[in-house]
């Protein structure tokens, strides 16, 4: 499985995605959390209690003169399953996450992290690892960029005109993206009832999979940096996340059978 959340910023894509990649581990899925928001938020919604490092210098290299391929990438020898193994942080239920690096002004002393990144997320086999990221705020790299690697691409969206707004815009922009991914559909979060609901649908355009209500355990959660399964089990909007990976994890396995 290889999902990504995107949505306007502060709409709880990353309490969702964070929980959602705990969630899936539970069922016995190898799973790679990753970060890709300059302004991350994933480390601490996955029971982490702060991981924006960058992949380190030792793990990269520059290209030789006249070596095809980009300025950077994993020193030889190394691979991204290795890399992963290696570098990533270990978080509760078995999550490995990756952060590229927090940007502080200058994106410079990224660009060996983010090519690095770039590498592994290419090279990792699907077959052995499940992905799971938490996308830049907004609309410029919803499904090119950093989510490329996505096949469902879940965009988060509260009852909100600003949301409502991101919500519509990444819905045509999906409907326009060359190598789009094969699914886009929205998460209706914060909602109060099924008017809310039926508002996101109507507004985005989108096929709403899931809803999660206002749930003050949760937002409680955030305000502590605690991950929501932890702080919040038998709270409803953890329940309903944790159904979301239920509906996506037995489709998984319904697909699977039917190509065998």
């Amino acid at each position: 499985m290889r999902v990504a959340f995107v949505g306007k910023g502060g709409v709880g894509k990353s309490a969702i995605a964070g929980t959602f990649a705990r969630a899936l581990a539970r069922r016995g899925e190898p799973v790679l959390a990753l970060d890709s928001d300059p302004m991350p938020g994933m480390a601490f919604s996955l029971g982490l209690e702060r991981s924006d490092a960058p992949m380190p210098d030792e793990a990269v290299e520059e290209r030789g003169e006249g070596e095809d391929g980009p300025r950077y990438r994993l020193r030889a020898g190394l691979s991204a399953a290795e890399a992963v193994e290696r570098y990533a942080a270990l978080a509760p239920d078995g999550v490995r996450f990756l952060q590229f690096g927090k940007h502080r002004g200058q994106v410079g002393p990224l660009i060996r992290s983010q090519f690095a990144f770039r590498q592994i997320v290419r090279d990792l086999p699907a077959e052995r690892w499940s992905l799971v990221g938490d996308l830049p705020g907004g609309t410029r790299q919803a499904f090119g960029g950093w989510g490329g690697y996505a096949e469902t691409v879940l965009v988060v969206v509260e009852p909100t005109a600003k949301s409502l707004l991101t919500g519509r815009r990444l819905a045509r922009l999906a409907s326009l993206e060359e190598g789009r991914p094969a699914e886009v559909v929205a998460i209706a979060n914060k909602v109060r009832d099924a008017s809310d609901v039926e508002l996101i649908g109507r507004r985005t355009g989108l096929d709403v999979v899931a809803a999660v209500g206002w749930d003050e355990a949760l937002a409680e959660a955030e305000r502590q940096g605690a991950a929501p399964i932890d702080a919040a089990p038998e709270s409803p909007a953890v329940r309903a996340v944790e159904s979301l990976v239920d509906q996506l994890y037995e489709r998984q396995i319904h697909d699977t059978k039917e190509c065998i």
